[in-house]
């Protein structure tokens, strides 16, 4: 089914495009990709596709979102954003942290997520509790994104892998350490570590560790593993699919 995106005005395509060459700058001078990527996904990830509510239309940019446990910390992104997105008033806050996201995979050395633009701010955050729980299995994660987000078992590994990214912090979820050996190079070496086992000084979660225990899951796991260009392809659309949830539906 193909997707039916609002037009905007060619102004407005030049302002995404000067606001995306001044991400670039931002997010390599601050080594922030991990954190605009977790902008991007918890803003997106709230979407509700039986009550069409939540999902990436700028609420992240209110307190109520941002006090959500699973946020803790996503105020440093937006208050590094801010600068930015002073300088371009015609963009939507919905569409400015959604591109923020695009650049960090991109900047990382990750695939060209595709970017629709048109996202209208809305003024209603979502309802808390609705993101996954990084504590739980592969039933939970088909609870959120299957279920909730309307995405598909492919989505959540692919969508997986971009924890090759980042890292957890105590203080923010409980967890810290981050998932592979450079955090800040977007690559397949998500799928690789966590078939090679634990490590001392890497991290593994609940959440992680149930795409090995899932008859689904694992031959994607395996498959990315080894083929990072397979990864790169079904991650850059299942990234554009969690971006784009609630918005231009066919």
């Amino acid at each position: 089914m193909t997707k039916c995106y609002p037009t905007v005005s060619e102004e407005y395509v030049k302002a995404v495009d000067k606001a995306k060459r001044n991400l670039r700058g931002l997010i390599a001078e601050k080594n922030c990709a991990p954190l605009m990527l977790r902008l991007a996904w918890h803003s997106a990830g709230t979407y509700d596709v039986c009550s069409k509510t939540g999902g990436p239309f700028g609420t992240m940019r209110f307190k109520a979102e941002l006090s959500h446990g699973a946020n803790n910390g996503v105020d440093i992104a937006i208050r590094l954003l801010e600068p930015i997105k002073e300088q371009f008033p015609t963009l939507s806050y919905a569409d400015f942290y959604q591109l923020a996201g695009v650049v960090a995979v991109e900047v990382t050395g990750g695939p060209d997520v595709p970017f629709h633009p048109g996202r209208e701010d809305k003024t209603e955050p979502p309802l808390e509790g609705r993101l996954p729980d990084a504590t739980k299995g592969s039933d939970h994660l088909r609870d959120v994104f299957v279920k909730q987000m309307g995405l598909s078992d492919k989505d959540i590994v692919a969508l997986s892998g971009g924890h090759t990214l980042g890292r957890c912090h105590k203080e923010r979820s409980g967890f810290e350490g981050p998932w592979t050996a450079n955090p800040l190079i977007f690559d397949n070496s998500y799928f690789k570590e966590l078939l090679s086992g634990e490590k001392e000084g890497l991290l593994q979660l609940p959440s992680d560790k149930a795409l090995l225990s899932d008859p689904v899951f694992r031959p994607l796991v395996e498959k990315y593993a080894a083929d990072e260009d397979a990864f790169f392809a079904d991650y850059a659309e299942a990234h554009m699919k969690l971006s784009e949830l609630g918005f231009a539906e066919a």
